[in-house]
């Protein structure tokens, strides 16, 4: 995990930043990734909207050149990066309990990283919660659980059809 300025976590850091910026606009903020692919470093802040319906690309244009001037004068970053802003997207990552609690009811799949007691790595059907770091979901075959740290990812299935 890359650290920001005086030690801290970049993203943790990033994310103390335009939190209140993009709350103030109306949006919830999904997540902030700081990802190297190939020679570049990416800063990716997710954003969805607070309500229903579609986030465009004006909101995530606009969220962008908000957030660009708090990040530049905090100058959290040694490196050079790219700034990116927008959607998770369908088959969005959950990762913190406010994505669970969201989400709670909708059919949900996961992938452990190893093997369950049943041999099982993939575990597919509808969100009953998280206690704590435990996940529990309704399978075809009942109810199942699995801790958060055991799964390589869990992901939202909100359109069947690209699942």
């Amino acid at each position: 995990m890359a650290k920001a300025k005086g030690g801290q976590n970049t993203v943790q850091q990033v994310e103390a930043l335009v939190r209140p910026v993009i709350e103030g606009m109306g949006l919830i903020l999904w997540d902030v990734r700081f990802e190297k692919e190939g020679p570049d470093w990416y800063l990716r802040v997710l954003i969805d909207p607070a309500g229903e319906g579609p986030l465009d690309m004006n909101t995530c244009e606009a969220a962008s050149r908000a957030i660009d001037p708090v990040i530049e004068e905090a100058d959290p970053i040694d490196q050079a990066y790219f700034l990116e802003v927008g959607s998770p997207g369908l088959g969005r990552r959950l990762t913190r309990p406010e994505h669970f609690a969201r989400y709670q009811g909708q059919k949900i799949a996961a992938r452990l990283i190893r093997p369950d007691e049943n041999g099982n790595r993939e575990i597919a059907g509808l969100l009953q919660g998280i206690d704590g770091q435990t996940v529990t979901v309704e399978t075809e075959n009942g109810p199942a659980a699995f801790e958060l740290a055991a799964a390589s990812f869990v992901k939202l299935c909100d359109d069947e059809d690209l699942f």
